[in-house]
């Protein structure tokens, strides 16, 4: 529990870091106090990603606990109806390919028996 509770943490400063570090990375000592504060986090002594996950991300999760559960059921319909639309999507790409591709045989197959004369068609012998 206790690293779950780091992770989700390291998890949220490197997510908010990658755009306030544009903002306030030219501050002095900016990279010390960001590895100072990762230090804290990890530590068992401080338990610092213990008491933030404890007072800020919990309730939070907690209050949008029902948001989250909609957002979650919402997205698995709309992931299903978009692997049924690609799916048939690809099937209809697939077989205008295989057609394309069979018209495309059949028109050679035609223009080599239009190469035969009738001649040569007579002097086939008869097998009847």
């Amino acid at each position: 529990v206790r690293w779950m509770m780091y992770w989700i943490v390291f998890a949220l400063f490197m997510a908010t870091e990658t755009f306030t570090d544009l903002l306030i990375s030219w501050f002095p000592f900016y990279y010390e106090v960001k590895m100072a504060f990762v230090l804290w986090l990890l530590s068992p002594y401080t338990r610092g990603a213990s008491l933030l996950y404890r007072r800020f991300v919990h309730p939070t999760l907690a209050r949008k606990e029902k948001d989250i559960d909609t957002f979650l059921v919402r997205t698995r319909e709309r992931s299903y109806e978009a692997m049924l639309h690609f799916g048939k999507r690809g099937l209809n790409l697939a077989a205008t390919a295989a057609v394309q591709a069979a018209t495309k045989s059949q028109g050679a197959l035609a223009g080599r028996l239009r190469s035969f004369s009738m001649q040569d068609l007579r002097s086939l012998p008869d097998e009847g």
